[in-house]
């Protein structure tokens, strides 16, 4: 049950007490409780905080004093009285610019103005409300800004804390999986461990790379990037993804004299090796991945695909599938997917202007498909190059 509504306060400013008198009369009279005080003069705003914030002041023209017009704009400043309402009885002329809310004569009767105090009353507590509303959004959203910070440097120091053991992890199963004496069995088993731990690295790399770009901190090292270096990221990227990927015929087809693109390589390649994981995850020991890259020139951007033969997406998956843990399922290997990856590929091209879909048919397979535009003069550059070759 709400609690009741405490007699909202109204200061009269006028000659004498006979205005305020008659004003808390009608005012009762209308069904309106309320605190009605008397002030002789405008001094009294003016000389120091009235102790209670009133929800309408009456300011009768001509009161003794500093002229109520030259008053009214000095106090109107102060916070305490930001929910204020303030009703000028005299010439509209005289209140003009001095910022009442409302003038009425100061010949009107005591019922006409107490039915415009109970419309300035109203009108103050639903300023009052906001400005609480207002001010409840504002700490939440300040606790919120708080745990966010929180949140990053948790994410921050759990991924710098886990890549360098992941990493040693990796680098003594590679040692130990060297080894001539080691059985072709257990080399299996280290070959499958290094490939998790590879899994486990990328996992805690996207968390951080998601969040950075959430925060707007990734700046991207763009480079001007041609077919030759396009050809060699895929190669890194495949490198990668780790063992697994030796079980998949993988096919590359680069467009050759591709105009240039303007992009950050490394974040290219953590990219590609993305959906080359995902593509792997999702198919069997023999399927094939295609690596297609070619020129939508009249969109003047480049067109990258991953192609799988594997299990495809499910309809309603595909809405969400670029959502960090929204699209949550075991693959066809049983590995549990968050989705990190493919969130991070999104943010990663769309920051460098591009866009990113898929399109996938149950039990047929999926294709991620993603542009990067050219770089912003490779246009102009082709133009001037052919203009030399005819002069």
């Amino acid at each position: 049950m709400a609690a009741p509504l405490s007699a909202p306060t109204v200061f009269v400013v006028a000659p004498d007490a006979g205005l305020a008198t008659a004003l808390t009369r009608a005012l009762s009279a209308q069904g309106q409780l309320a605190d009605v005080r008397a002030l002789p003069s405008g001094d009294h705003l003016l000389r120091d905080s009235p102790g209670v914030a009133p929800s309408v002041v009456v300011l009768r023209g001509g009161t003794p004093g500093t002229p109520l017009p030259q008053v009214l704009p000095i106090v109107r400043q102060r916070a305490e009285l930001s929910s204020t309402f303030w009703l000028a009885l005299g010439e509209p002329a005289e209140w003009l610019g001095a910022g009442a809310d409302a003038v009425r004569s100061p010949q009107a009767p005591p019922e006409e103005i107490a039915a415009q105090v109970r419309n300035l009353i109203a009108r103050s507590r639903q300023h009052q409300q906001l400005a609480e509303r207002a001010h409840t959004l504002q700490r939440r959203s300040d606790n919120w800004e708080h745990e966010e910070r929180v949140r990053d440097q948790l994410v921050h120091m759990l991924v710098h804390d886990l890549k360098n053991p992941i990493a040693a992890v990796m680098g003594l199963l590679q040692l130990v999986e060297d080894d001539p004496a080691l059985s072709g069995e257990s080399r299996d088993l280290l070959r499958l461990a290094r490939d998790e731990s590879q899994h486990l690295l990328h996992l805690t790399v996207n968390m951080l790379d998601v969040r950075k770009i959430q925060a707007g901190k990734m700046n991207l090292r763009r480079e001007l990037m041609f077919s030759p270096m396009l050809e060699e990221i895929i190669e890194l990227a495949q490198g990668d993804v780790g063992s697994s990927l030796r079980e998949r015929r993988v096919r590359v087809l680069v467009e050759r004299d591709l105009s240039p693109a303007s992009a950050d390589p490394e974040i290219l390649r953590r990219v590609l090796a993305n959906l080359i994981s995902n593509a792997t995850k999702h198919t069997l020991t023999g399927g094939q991945i295609v690596i297609q890259v070619q020129a939508q020139r009249a969109r003047a951007e480049w067109q990258i695909s991953v192609a799988d033969d594997g299990e495809g997406i499910p309809a309603e998956d595909i809405e969400n599938i670029f959502a960090a843990f929204e699209q949550s399922r075991l693959t066809l290997h049983g590995r549990f997917d968050t989705g990190m990856g493919l969130a991070f590929c999104k943010m990663a091209i769309e920051q460098h202007g591009g866009r990113i879909w898929v399109e996938s048919v149950r039990g047929e397979g999926a294709t991620f498909i993603f542009t990067l535009p050219y770089a912003a003069d490779a246009e102009e550059e082709e133009d001037d190059d052919f203009a030399e070759l005819l002069s």
